[in-house]
């Protein structure tokens, strides 16, 4: 039995797994903490981790019907994310861990993405090497990755942002348009009914040769639209349609960039994982695409693809699984933790 605990932004997570199994998983989420601000403040995260966090993980052993003396090892997430936040969740982890004098296993929070899509219907871990090597999209607030996978716990980064990742591309242009936070979901949900083409956006980097993205340049595109025409986020009837084009021009670049570099490396699978994967337009439309090639599509379940501890637990267990050694008691966290 392993208890994994995430917390590296707003949501405090605890999961108890076993074999591959999902046996709990309890989340305390901040949204409504940080919806007057517009996004994630650091020190109200931490304080509401430092809240939650003990009836969290209490719940998550509770619902596996199980104690602190039935765990063999304890994983948490020590990098990237907020400083202050991931403390929190780390040193509680440390300290349960030289308690129970089990192993501590630190994982990397994108890392942790990479693989969810494998957990199936959050249950199961699926039988990995039956669809190897793959190209993985990571897409999320922070983070915006292709990744080559070679096999289990074998990957390379191939591109990545160079500025805002996707989600916060998404954010940002909901807060020009007065939208509520999370700002993503509300252009998902607004763009159902609008035009895609209605408004003509720039997709940046799209025909570069290389795996790299750059959302800032349309932020600052739909930002000098509404400074010369104010009226149109106030306009019911043509929101939708400014959500709907500006979704198209995030979600066009994603799904091209990930297509080209499936095509280019020679695999026969693609997995998506991270928030912005529970957008609808990507997911239908990676869907299509992955069709259209004869490629198999590997989309990580909706409740897994927000911030959770059940991906950081999974992993933890495969990492124990192939030899990974166990982190001393005194390892610090690593905010700036990227995946390689």
């Amino acid at each position: 039995m392993l208890l994994a605990i995430e917390t590296s932004c707003d949501e405090t997570s605890a999961a108890v797994v076993n074999c591959g199994q999902i046996l709990s998983i309890t989340t305390a989420s901040q949204v409504g903490l940080h919806a007057e601000y517009g996004g994630v403040v650091p020190e109200l995260a931490t304080r509401e981790h430092l809240r939650n966090l003990q009836p969290t993980v209490l719940s998550a052993l509770s619902k596996a019907g199980i104690s602190t003396h039935d765990l063999n090892g304890i994983a948490a997430t020590c990098g990237p994310g907020l400083p202050p936040a991931l403390m929190i969740g780390w040193k509680a982890a440390q300290s349960a861990a030289f308690a129970l004098k089990v192993p501590l296993i630190g994982i990397n929070h994108i890392e942790g993405h990479l693989y969810s899509p494998w957990i199936k219907s959050g249950k199961n871990f699926a039988n990995f090497t039956a669809f190897q090597p793959n190209v993985s999209l990571i897409v999320s607030g922070g983070h915006t990755q292709l990744v080559l996978v070679h096999g289990l716990l074998n990957h390379s980064v191939i591109g990545c942002t160079l500025d805002d990742a996707a989600g916060e591309c998404f954010d940002k242009i909901a807060k020009l348009l007065d939208l509520a936070y999370p700002g993503g979901p509300q252009i998902d949900k607004l763009a159902k009914s609008g035009n895609p083409s209605a408004f003509k956006f720039p997709r940046p980097m799209f025909d570069r040769p290389n795996y790299d993205f750059s959302f800032s340049g349309l932020k600052t595109s739909v930002r000098y639209l509404l400074e010369k025409n104010p009226e149109l986020k106030t306009n019911n009837a043509i929101l939708p349609d400014l959500c709907a084009s500006t979704q198209a021009a995030i979600v066009d670049v994603l799904i091209g960039k990930t297509m080209r570099a499936a095509e280019e490396t020679g695999v026969s699978c693609i997995t998506a994982s991270g928030g912005v994967c529970c957008n609808s337009a990507l997911r239908d439309g990676l869907a299509l695409a992955c069709d259209a090639q004869n490629i198999q599509l590997q989309l990580a379940a909706k409740e897994l693809c927000t911030d959770n501890a059940a991906m950081i637990g999974i992993l933890a267990e495969k990492k124990i699984e192939n030899g990974c050694e166990a982190a001393p008691y005194d390892t610090d966290i690593k905010p700036s933790w990227a995946l390689t």
